[in-house]
């Protein structure tokens, strides 16, 4: 059976972007591609011969440059010139896993042949992708409009035989291992260099990764909630299906009925309470859980559309016999869903922390910080202020990107989105909320241990049961550093069904 993904006009979803990360598929360009491309370069090549004024990017310079007309003698040295001058990157190294997804991005654009590059470029990226041959790009450099400009150039350097690549778990140089396959440079030609460095293709692979985990979750999130309900003697009326179909937004549904499931056939749930209501961080798991669901829909829908553009500039229309300069690089779309994105996630943070806090704070029969001899012990006093700490940072870290602007190339590009910044802030952010989850579970977890003899379902044992062989109850103070760690760890390598973060 051909395991090949071919590179082709045919709609990339996240769940086919998913199936060929997962099972490590090799990319191909589809007849189709390929001739689109060399269609699109024939064309380039023969308007380039006949036409004499100046194109913007192809025969001109960059930027506020536009004006000065170049001399085709000087056409490839154009190119190379903005792929070295534009390699500005610095702070962190881009992951590996998100290099990787940048990579396939931009050989889907380049592949509907709008931007001109030729058949032997597209195809050196995806020889890269198929060798995992990764460019090594760094976080900070792109404005989030005329594309992602430094990282893209990063990407583009080994090209040409420039900058660093990371093979074998090693980082090298990338003409020595353009060596070790006997592969020369590519000798750019006019616009290849532009349509390389144009593009949202880092926004959108961080956008990409972002949803592939947040979907994950957004799934453990309503699961460890209704673990801390357990614990705390939650009441399972607030996840009445009747109380939601009379507000019916998707998320708040699918939260009440994910939940109530999860609780199908338990004891604890049941059991006559003494309270008549919960705080808000259990009441209300449905209203928040699922208001943060319902914006990974709307980044899930920006981002459906945005892998399957083209976004280089100028744009090649052949049938039209057009060339025309436009905007398409600019990352607003994107700056704006990441920046709800985040939000989104950081509010899931929030109420799990503050799931945390009504645990530990010695209320319905629990013991102060869920420990046995509190004042001897200390308990999970401090996993709490641990998980506040990354709560605020959060907070800090969500406030949006998209709403600021700095005026770039002598005031040719004055309006920029700042998308790559809201990227990668939400990734920090997603990151952190896989610390707060894992605090929550950790608590509790704990918080059941006194509930005992009753049991939760069958489903929520089973997944403690799991959870129990990597971290034990704790009985007396002990270092919770590696108790978290492992937790982090545990909810990582958990595996859950595609059909269940529908």
């Amino acid at each position: 059976m051909d395991n090949t993904h071919y590179i082709s006009t045919e709609v990339l979803t996240l769940e086919k972007i998913s199936d060929i990360i997962s099972h490590q598929k090799p990319l191909e360009l589809s007849e189709e591609a390929k001739i689109n491309i060399q269609k699109c370069r024939d064309y380039l090549d023969r308007k380039m011969e006949t036409h004499d004024e100046p194109i913007y990017g192809i025969n001109t310079g960059f930027g506020s440059l536009y004006n000065i007309k170049i001399s085709n003698d000087n056409l490839s040295k154009l190119q190379e010139n903005l792929v070295k001058s534009h390699a500005c990157g610095t702070g962190d190294e881009v992951p590996a896993e998100i290099v990787k997804l940048i990579l396939l991005l931009k050989i889907q654009s380049l592949g509907y042949g709008y931007s001109g590059v030729q058949l032997a470029t597209v195809e050196r990226l995806v020889f890269m992708y198929n060798h995992d041959i990764l460019p090594v790009i760094y976080e900070q450099g792109s404005l989030g409009a005329s594309g992602d400009l430094a990282p893209l150039a990063h990407l583009s350097l080994p090209l040409i035989g420039e900058g660093e690549v990371y093979f074998e778990g090693e980082r090298h140089s990338s003409q020595s291992v353009l060596s070790r396959f006997n592969l020369a440079p590519i000798t750019l030609q006019s616009k290849e260099g532009l349509a390389l460095l144009n593009g949202t293709q880092f926004m959108s692979a961080y956008g990409v990764h972002l949803l592939l985990k947040a979907s994950k979750y957004s799934y453990l999130a309503d699961l460890i909630a209704a673990i801390s309900l357990e614990g705390f003697d939650g009441r399972k009326e607030p996840f009445d299906e009747l109380i939601h179909y009379v507000r019916p937004h998707k998320g708040q549904i699918v939260t009440a009925s994910r939940i109530t499931e999860f609780l199908s056939d338990s004891e604890i749930i049941v059991q006559p309470k003494k309270h008549v209501q919960d705080p808000y961080s259990f009441r209300c798991i449905p209203q928040v859980h699922g208001a943060s669901k319902d914006a990974i829909d709307y980044v899930k829908k920006v981002m459906k559309i945005e892998v399957n553009s083209v976004t280089d500039n100028p744009n090649i229309f052949i049938e039209s016999d057009k060339i025309i300069s436009g905007g398409n690089f600019h990352g607003q779309p994107l700056a704006l869903a990441l920046d709800f994105l985040a939000i989104a996630l950081a509010e899931l943070g929030s109420i799990s922390e503050r799931r945390t806090f009504q645990l530990i704070s010695g209320l319905r029969g629990l013991p102060a910080f869920l420990i046995d001899n509190p004042g001897l012990n200390s308990g999970f006093m401090i996993p709490q202020y641990t998980a506040a700490s990354i709560v605020s940072q959060n907070k800090q870290l969500a406030n949006p990107a998209s709403t600021d602007s700095i005026v770039s190339s002598n005031g040719q590009e004055d309006h920029v989105s700042m998308g790559a910044n809201s990227a990668t802030k939400a990734l920090r952010i997603m990151d952190n909320l896989e610390r707060i989850l894992a605090i929550e579970l950790l608590n509790a977890a704990q918080a059941i241990e006194y509930r005992r003899p009753a049991k939760s379902s069958d489903f929520i044992e089973m997944f403690l049961k799991s959870y129990r062989q990597e971290v034990t109850t704790v009985k007396e103070d002990r270092i919770l550093h590696y108790d978290i760690k492992k937790t982090i760890g545990f909810l990582q390598s958990f595996q859950i069904e595609t059909e269940l973060l529908e």
